[in-house]
């Protein structure tokens, strides 16, 4: 079940909530119909700058997750980007089919920058962790670790197995450590203003 952090972004406005979760869904909608994407709408919630992810659930279980540490430019192409992609260029899932769309809930994670940290620096629930090793590396997110129920340990271990390195790595003096936070919203907010 998606869970509400927050951090990252800072936008707690419920409405601008809403409108970016629009915008993600009607990218959906377009990429699984082999459309074109929506423009990026006006709005200065579109016009800032930050890093996300978006992930597609169906029947509670997760069917695409995409997303770009940085941005792909202003927040609105990044969501229209990373939805489209989540969508039908996830390689572990095939293309999402405009017969499903209507039963996907939609996530998004608007991210913080990210700090290079310490093993003992990650607060599961609270940190994302991004491992990198060599032209290897993986991330999750931080409300990973809370649907989970991971403590720091397992969820720096997992998160090095999604690099595809060994589950201890992260002790390794040559692996890369970076956290950073998210605010992170969903379909499951809808009528409501926290999950």
């Amino acid at each position: 079940m998606p869970v509400t952090l927050q951090g990252g972004s800072g936008i707690t406005d419920s409405a601008d909530r809403k409108k970016i979760l629009d915008l993600a869904r009607r990218s959906v909608e377009a990429a699984a119909a082999g459309k074109p994407l929506p423009d990026i709408p006006s709005g200065e919630v579109f016009r800032r700058e930050g890093g996300a992810f978006v992930t597609l659930r169906k029947d509670g279980l997760l069917r695409g997750c995409i997303g770009h540490f940085t941005g792909t430019g202003p927040l609105g192409r990044t969501v229209i980007e990373m939805a489209a992609s989540a969508a039908v260029n996830d390689p572990r899932f095939p293309k999402v089919n405009s017969e499903e769309v209507d039963e996907l809930e939609l996530e998004i994670s608007l991210l913080s920058p990210m700090i290079l940290a310490r093993p003992e620096d990650v607060v599961p629930g609270i940190h994302g962790i991004y491992i990198k090793s060599g032209f290897r590396s993986g991330t999750l997110l931080p409300q990973v670790a809370i649907e989970q129920e991971w403590d720091r340990e397992t969820f720096l271990s997992h998160t090095c197995l999604k690099a595809g390195l060994s589950p201890d790595s992260f002790r390794q003096e040559d692996v890369q450590i970076y956290t950073y936070t998210a605010e992170v919203f969903g379909d499951s907010e809808k009528g409501a203003d926290s999950e």
